[in-house]
């Protein structure tokens, strides 16, 4: 027959280990959203990358580090996108003219 310490550990030990087990499924799962492109995909990426080695005079928490990291990365991404793309400088489709 088991002592009274080691009832008392096992006792404790279930229900030390039912709350921390409640306490853990009770919490709500930050889940992201779906990728949507390769670009998203990528500035994802850059932003966990980054997120702990970049500046932060503001003391603003990781996650919002993150996500301006991951809004500029969007937007210069974007931008490149957005750019007309560059004419050769040889004209094409020019005549020759009648002699």
């Amino acid at each position: 027959m088991p002592s009274i310490r080691a009832r008392t550990r096992l006792c404790v030990s279930i229900v030390s280990g039912t709350l921390i087990g409640l306490v853990l499924s009770g919490s709500p799962a930050r889940a992201e959203p779906p990728i949507r492109s390769p670009e998203d995909a990528a500035c994802r990426l850059e932003a966990r990358a980054k997120v702990f080695s970049a500046p932060n005079p503001h003391g603003l928490e990781l996650e919002q580090i993150g996500r301006q990291i991951y809004f500029a990365c969007m937007s210069r991404l974007g931008q490149r996108e957005a750019r007309p793309a560059k004419r050769s400088s040889r004209r094409r489709g020019h005549r020759h003219r009648r002699r």
